[in-house]
């Protein structure tokens, strides 16, 4: 059976891409190979940043795969969507930056996969939404949690409940894409933009996405004292004595990783 989930290596900067075609949609395949492709990649310390796209112009993910919907029934679909639930907590979680390359459409659990990323590249040409209403079910590895952190509340329900498709701008306007590439050009710009994430601090970069993601799930006064926590933990770190000494040195720091 050929893969349909494909890792390559740039030194400390893995892409991970979706080649399912015509439009790389998330059968039960690629979601059990997207996460093997991530435990692998999490037990390698040497990973600073993922990128994560398409094969091909026409599609990010356009969705699940409904050939496989019509024997669902609530005992099976709870299951299905805790299954995508947890392997989209564990692109969330993984320790080092995931960015998302939005080469065309990310509809569905496409968009829901580009929601668990951390930050998300869209090419100008490309539309997402949320169409599950439309097949008579909801968003369910994430998008009804998910996009209302994102966006306005609002706007996440007129989306969910519509259904609609909007293009890259509007995403863009709302806050649900992070930076717009010619079309064509995604993966390039998410490479220019993980290259800019490698070269600072790993620690640093690792444990500031540790206290954003936790502190979002805390209270204010909570999420303030792990942030000062973690603020310390830096503090021993080799890397810290090096960016303080190359700063005053007036040169590019080289940082360890420790």
């Amino acid at each position: 059976m050929a893969k349909l989930v494909e890792v390559t290596r740039e030194e400390r900067l893995a892409v991970v891409t979706i080649n399912h075609p015509p439009v790389n949609a998330l059968n039960k395949q690629v979601m059990d190979e997207l996460e093997q492709a991530f435990q692998e990649l999490a037990e390698d310390g040497s990973v600073g940043a993922v990128i994560v796209t398409g094969a091909g112009e026409k599609a990010f993910v356009a969705g699940a795969d409904i050939s496989e919907f019509p024997t669902l029934s609530s005992a099976n679909g709870e299951k299905l969507s805790r299954r995508g639930q947890q392997i989209f907590q564990q692109i969330a979680d993984f320790p080092a930056p995931v960015i998302a390359a939005v080469n065309g459409f990310a509809l569905g659990g496409g968009l829901e996969l580009a929601l668990a990323c951390d930050i998300r590249v869209v090419a100008e040409n490309a539309k997402v939404g949320l169409p599950e209403v439309t097949l008579g079910i909801f968003p369910g590895y994430g998008g009804t949690q998910r996009l209302p952190r994102f966006i306005a509340q609002g706007k996440a329900k007129q989306l969910i409940f519509t259904g609609e498709m909007i293009d890259a701008a509007e995403a863009y306007r709302i806050g649900l894409a992070d930076q717009l590439a010619a079309p064509g050009e995604a993966l390039a710009k998410a490479k220019e933009l993980a290259g800019k994430i490698l070269q600072r601090g790993p620690v640093a970069v690792r444990l500031a996405k540790q206290a954003i993601n936790q502190g979002l799930e805390q209270t204010l006064r909570e999420g303030l004292k792990m942030e000062a926590y973690l603020f310390g933990q830096l503090c021993d770190t080799e890397d810290q004595k090096e960016g303080a000494r190359a700063f005053l040195e007036k040169r590019k720091p080289e940082f360890k990783g420790h």
